[in-house]
């Protein structure tokens, strides 16, 4: 993930605890968290691929 998508979630991370989100951050927090979930997921799935393990079939 770009270094400009963490800081940009922490900076919204922090203004939602200190004084609120408007709608357009909200949606914006969304989609960058959506990002960052996608690619935790592939990081997790390319390891466990790399150390030969698969999916049941």
């Amino acid at each position: 993930m770009k270094e400009e998508f963490q800081l940009r979630i922490n900076e919204l991370a922090k203004k939602k605890k200190t004084e609120g989100l408007s709608a357009e951050e909200q949606e914006e927090q969304a989609k960058l968290y959506r990002i960052f979930i996608d690619e935790m997921k592939m990081q997790v799935k390319t390891a466990l691929d790399n150390d030969g393990c698969k999916p049941k079939q």
